[in-house]
């Protein structure tokens, strides 16, 4: 019998990918001044979603990538970002750091 824990995937919005200045991207709300990576549990709701989402299509690129909980946490909190799941509609579900 096999008793390994299943990792938790989430599927975030990566922009720039794979050059440089890679990253997740987040957002800042004024006023709760909270900063924060949006999460989602499939890469439809993230894809549905996105298209809610502002950026700036006309200078950087997106893609939208599955990553493990455990280093979605760490990468975050090491830029000084909290990380939320939201649903397709951009609504917050829970706070997953």
């Amino acid at each position: 019998m096999n008793n390994k824990i299943k990792d938790t995937w989430y599927y975030v919005v990566i922009q720039n990918p794979g050059i440089s200045n890679e990253h997740f991207l987040g957002y800042s709300n004024q006023e709760t001044e909270t900063t924060f990576v949006p999460a989602f549990k499939s890469k439809e709701i993230a894809q549905q979603c996105f298209l809610l989402m502002p950026k700036d299509v006309m200078n950087e690129k997106y893609e939208i990538q599955a990553i493990i909980k455990e280093d979605l946490i760490d990468q975050s909190q090491k830029n000084g970002y909290e990380v939320f799941l939201l649903d397709e509609k951009g609504s917050i579900i829970k706070k997953i750091s």
